[in-house]
């Protein structure tokens, strides 16, 4: 960038160096007090020393609103732009990332966030800690599955999640009842996971807490270790009606089909206390086993159909 950038242009609002070549953004944008938006996309940005020190410091940090860093060569999301507390849009999709910083929770206002086209594996439970985000795109990554954590992310409209490796949807996802757009396309999803899905025996600890809760043995907390009854405080009961029991650490993962704004089955994530549990609840299309868990699965799809757009083609 040339010298002297800020005393030529001290009002600008407005910069695109987009397929410059550019290797790195001189200390002479930190002097721009009115630049909200930033765009450097196909660049060969992301070497060290590309981006100037003192960034979220400087009068720019503050004004900032936008800021565009697709297509170039980023390993990582800099350090230097999660002190960009005014963000809200952020683009690095097309780079070399492998993940995620829990730390982007920090970009408070933070409304688009786009990172697909990348090599991440994973997502951070605390991406949901943004309360501003409506669209969020992870397309095109290694991402094999979603958090229940966003769900909290409630002002979301758009999720995008197509092509990467996920075999099923938390379900948690109905949760997100403001979801106007959802991207599902080139997911395993449905395809080889029953026979990936196991069952680790239950440990003696987790049997002897399973009859007490099963059996409703009475104890007071004066009766045993701090650290038992904290343990037999998070039993999770079984959601198969016929069964009546709770497990705690083992437990059958299974994958659970609930209709979705009336015209495709998604699967979700279902948990039950032992294979011998989940005969009722094994087929994608017949009908529940009891009332309780038809108006569960009511419930679900009532959610669901909250969401007005749904791209899975």
């Amino acid at each position: 960038l040339p010298a002297g950038l800020s005393q030529w242009f001290p009002a600008l609002e407005v910069l695109d160096v987009s397929g410059t070549g550019l290797a790195e953004l001189g200390a002479e944008l930190l002097a721009l007090p009115r630049l909200h938006t930033l765009l450097a996309k196909n660049n060969r940005l992301g070497g060290p020393g590309s981006l100037p020190k003192g960034l979220g410091q400087a009068p720019l940090g503050r004004s900032l609103r936008v800021l565009n860093f697709s297509g170039n060569r980023f390993a990582e999301v800099p350090p230097a732009l999660l002190g960009l507390r005014g963000l809200q849009s952020l683009s690095l999709g097309g780079n070399r990332l492998h993940g995620i910083p829990p730390d982007i929770q920090e970009l408070r206002s933070l409304e688009f966030l786009y990172l697909g086209g990348n090599f991440i594996t994973s997502i951070p439970p605390e991406l949901a800690n943004l309360p501003s985000l409506s669209y969020l795109v992870l397309c095109d990554n290694k991402i094999q599955s979603i958090p229940p954590q966003l769900a909290q992310l409630h002002s979301l409209r758009s999720l995008s999640l197509h092509n990467n490796l996920l075999t099923y949807l938390p379900r948690e996802i109905l949760n997100l009842v403001h979801l106007e757009e959802l991207s599902l396309r080139g997911n395993p999803l449905v395809v080889r996971f029953v026979r990936d899905l196991t069952y680790n025996p239950p440990s003696l600890q987790e049997l002897a807490g399973r009859t007490i809760k099963t059996r409703n043995v009475p104890y007071a907390p004066s009766d045993l270790p701090e650290n038992l009854v904290r343990y037999l405080s998070l039993a999770s009961n079984c959601p198969n009606p016929k069964c009546g029991g709770v497990y705690f650490d083992s437990c059958v993962r299974q994958i659970k089909f609930v209709d979705f704004c009336g015209k495709y089955r998604l699967p979700l994530m279902h948990y039950l206390c032992s294979p011998e549990c989940s005969s009722p609840c094994s087929s994608a299309s017949q009908s529940s086993t009891s009332q309780s868990e038809s108006d569960s699965e009511d419930e679900a799809s009532v959610a669901a159909r909250r969401m007005q757009k749904v791209l899975l083609g």
